[in-house]
């Protein structure tokens, strides 16, 4: 894992300015400090902070690539799987590799394949930016699922581009303010898929690629979807279900997946938290491997939240090297606002904090890479919304009675994480409703939490908004034709892919937290061969009567404890702030300074006495347990935007960035 950075101007004979392409890569030292290149042709600049997992020899692996015949450049964040079967195919036919490194591959693919031809054969996790000399063309493409994270905006003279918002804002031509839009979306957690906080910046959506085009000094951007998680039309499907062939396929599907990530030049090991999910990626790991495995796992102070039990029985029954990090919860506030500068984005939960620091755990036990079970939930219908959406709207045969009391037993089984991964009571978005048929689940806690949110920003941008409805924003950026005929569960869980999953899951709990650290994640059940067969894999399967994720514990069953092939789902999540008076201190501490009136009315974005309305709710008598876990996650957006303005509006970004380059010694 890399990071990249670039820049295309819309005038051929305009150079780009060598400093702006270094202290762009040096801003984003923290995701590559292995090395450092930058080259540049035609108007066209592209850098390189460099992370080394493949081809550890500095000079050979060093990026940017220009291609022998000086045709294309290209700069990779990410990696790439079974390119030595493609590579030595490629060989054969006369191709000659200068380097041992996956991304090379991609040089070799274009000229004869087109970009059509060569992203289905890509595999793996990754970002890049390509320019065709010959065409006047760059190319940014983002891999399936958004696992690398990949930005862009206009400027006056062309296009900046970069793996973190701060590498464009590095650029001294980057504007840096958050719109009125993008706020809100960040008070209520949910983002609009393709947006981000700051005007004017977009994200190349997963599975997409932006295609800019430089013709008469002008340029043409337009974005174009190469993959989507397809699932089937309702009448495409047997209605008899064998279950044997689908066990065995998930079974077939996750052991070429992992095999394939434990390639490296580096050691390799797991994330291991007491979830069915890294549980499985940890005994394919350990059956595959001929040595014990290390395994990191995060243990909470908090019985309620801390999985490390069943995560240290896993560990001992595949013989893993287990590393546990004792985590005090109530110090979690004591990095929250590095974690922002790394995520970029506002947190519902300090989740992500503790990952942040599991991720500098594992680089300070020389480890560079680990497998990760993110993807599994969204594959298999794991979390406990999609078992609402599935009693709720797809069991026809269950009689309304029924399906309540079903319903009734999910909330009582999940009471800590209503609020939060479940609404304290249900909501309807008309918009969302139209296009799916009901409002997914999934954004029911953020869609209530939205409702807080024309009272908390300031007034100004309170009228701005007046009209604006972020459950239609959502919607309208939804694909209709992949959601329409297709059974409720696959519907909520398309949803939740194309929202929750790119939007949260792999930002802040995966890419930006890893990578603060220097520390690449491979999220295994996201392999996209994997997902293309769970897609086809009949609901009743991934959700079969009150057991998710059915199919993967029959699959998974022979290496699992049973006492975790049994367990339910338990969401993972650290303490809320209220669940302990030290951690709720902690968090006033740091509210007492970016909530205060004057910081409010500096940064211009919230009300003063919308957010003592909060804290006066949250702290009254009549707030249940769910009340204060959603207004504990409503107070942490609220820090988070005041946190993203002071760190990235008011601070001197390209400064910044210049002297991180000097200090690096980067020319």
């Amino acid at each position: 894992m890399c990071g990249i950075a670039g820049v295309i101007h819309r005038d051929r004979a305009r150079p780009v300015d060598p400093t702006d392409l270094v202290a762009m890569a040096a801003i984003q030292h923290h995701r590559g400090p292995d090395g450092f290149g930058r080259e540049s042709m035609d108007g066209v600049g592209f850098s390189h902070a460099r992370l080394s997992i493949v081809d550890l020899d500095q000079d050979r692996g060093r990026q940017p690539f220009v291609s022998a015949d000086q045709r294309l450049m290209l700069t990779k964040n990410g990696e790439l799987y079974d390119y030595q079967r493609i590579r030595a195919d490629l060989t054969a036919r006369g191709a000659r590799f200068r380097t041992k490194s996956d991304s090379e591959l991609i040089l070799h693919l274009f000229p004869t394949a087109g970009l059509a031809g060569t992203l289905p054969q890509l595999r793996g996790e990754f970002a890049f930016a390509l320019y065709d000399r010959d065409d006047e063309t760059l190319y940014l493409v983002r891999d399936r699922f958004g696992i690398k994270p990949l930005y862009w905006t206009e400027i006056a003279e062309g296009l900046v581009f970069g793996s973190e918002l701060k590498v464009l804002f590095a650029h001294p031509e980057v504007k840096r303010e958050i719109d009125s839009e993008g706020l809100y979306h960040q008070l209520m957690q949910t983002m609009v898929p393709g947006t981000t906080a700051f005007a004017g910046v977009h994200q190349v959506q997963p599975g997409h690629y932006l295609r800019v085009r430089r013709r008469a000094g002008e340029l043409r951007v337009d974005q174009h979807r190469y993959w989507d998680m397809e699932f089937p039309l309702e009448g495409e499907r047997s209605d008899g279900v064998d279950e044997q062939p689908f066990i065995d396929g998930v079974r077939e599907h996750l052991v070429d997946a992992v095999q394939l990530r434990l390639e490296a030049d580096v050691p390799v090991g797991c994330y291991l938290s007491g979830g069915i999910d890294s549980c499985s990626i940890m005994g394919l790991a350990a059956a595959a491997r001929q040595g014990p495995v290390r395994a990191f796992t995060i243990g909470f102070d908090s019985a309620e939240y801390d999985e490390t039990p069943i995560a240290t029985e896993m560990a001992r029954a595949t013989g893993a090297d287990q590393d546990v990090l004792r985590i005090d919860s109530t110090h979690l506030y004591d990095h929250f606002e590095r974690t922002l500068w790394h995520t970029e984005r506002t947190i519902y939960n300090t989740l992500a904090v503790a990952k942040l620091l599991m991720s500098q755990r594992v680089r300070e036990v020389d480890y560079k890479v680990v497998l990760t079970g993110e993807g599994s939930d969204e594959l298999f219908g794991g979390y406990p919304a999609f078992r609402r959406d599935m009693f709720l709207h797809g069991l026809d045969h269950l009689p309304p009675s029924e399906r309540q009391e079903w319903q009734k037993l999910l909330a009582e089984s999940n009471e800590q994480f209503r609020g939060a991964m479940l609404a304290e009571n249900a909501v309807e978005d008309q918009a969302l409703t139209d296009l799916v048929g009901f409002t997914p689940s999934c954004l029911q806690p953020w869609l209530a939490a939205g409702r807080r949110v024309p009272d908390l920003i300031s007034q100004d941008r309170r009228e701005a908004l007046a009209d604006y409805a972020p459950g239609k924003a959502i919607a309208e950026a939804l694909d209709g034709d992949a959601i329409r005929g297709r059974h409720p569960l696959d519907r909520a869980q398309y949803v939740w892919i194309k929202t929750m999953l790119e939007g949260q899951i792999l930002t802040w709990g995966g890419d930006r937290v890893d990578m603060a650290n220097s520390m690449e994640a491979r999220p295994a059940f996201l392999d996209h061969h994997l997902a293309q067969f769970a897609a086809g894999i009949p609901p009743s399967l991934r959700i079969k009567g009150r057991t998710e994720k059915y199919v993967l514990r029959e699959a998974m069953r022979g290496l699992l404890p049973d006492s975790l092939y049994r367990r339910e789902k338990f969401a993972f999540m650290a303490p809320p702030a209220h669940t302990d008076p030290v951690k709720w201190a902690a968090m006033r501490q740091l509210a007492d300074d970016y909530l205060s009136t004057a910081r409010i009315k500096e940064a211009g974005l919230l009300d003063p006495e919308g957010v003592s309305r909060v804290f006066a709710l949250h702290e009254s008598e009549s707030a249940t347990a769910a009340t204060q876990t959603q207004l504990d996650a409503i107070i942490n957006h609220m820090l988070g935007v005041q946190i993203l303005h002071r760190q990235f509006v008011a601070a001197d970004i390209p400064a910044l960035a210049r002297a991180r380059a000097a200090e690096l010694g980067w020319t």
